[in-house]
């Protein structure tokens, strides 16, 4: 399994210097287009979305992207929501969790 990245040439650049080499680079208008292609993609396990991209999507489109599992969905951003319940459920396991939990 790849971790990809979508969104913009400037989004993605900095996945790009750090070795990510699954990149679909997309603009406002053909992003929805991109995102179909990217969450068809059986070798990617982990797509990075810039969170502010995700309002490009029709509501349908949107919730399932942040509903499935297969690949897992990391808005990258201030609106991250819950990582740790995302990583969670994709593999399985608390990461998070301490001997103390």
């Amino acid at each position: 399994m790849e971790i990809a990245v979508i969104g913009s040439e400037e989004f993605v650049l900095g996945f790009r210097l750090a070795g990510l080499r699954r990149v679909f680079v997309a603009t406002p208008e053909n992003y929805e287009k991109k995102m179909l292609e990217a969450i068809s993609a059986e070798s990617v396990g982990i797509l990075a979305v810039d969170s502010k991209d995700l309002q490009l999507l029709s509501p349908q489109i949107k919730q399932k992207v942040l509903d499935m599992i297969q690949p897992v969905v990391v808005p990258v951003g201030k609106d991250e929501g819950d990582l740790r319940e995302r990583v969670k459920r994709a593999i399985g396991v608390d990461l998070y969790k301490t001997e103390d939990d």
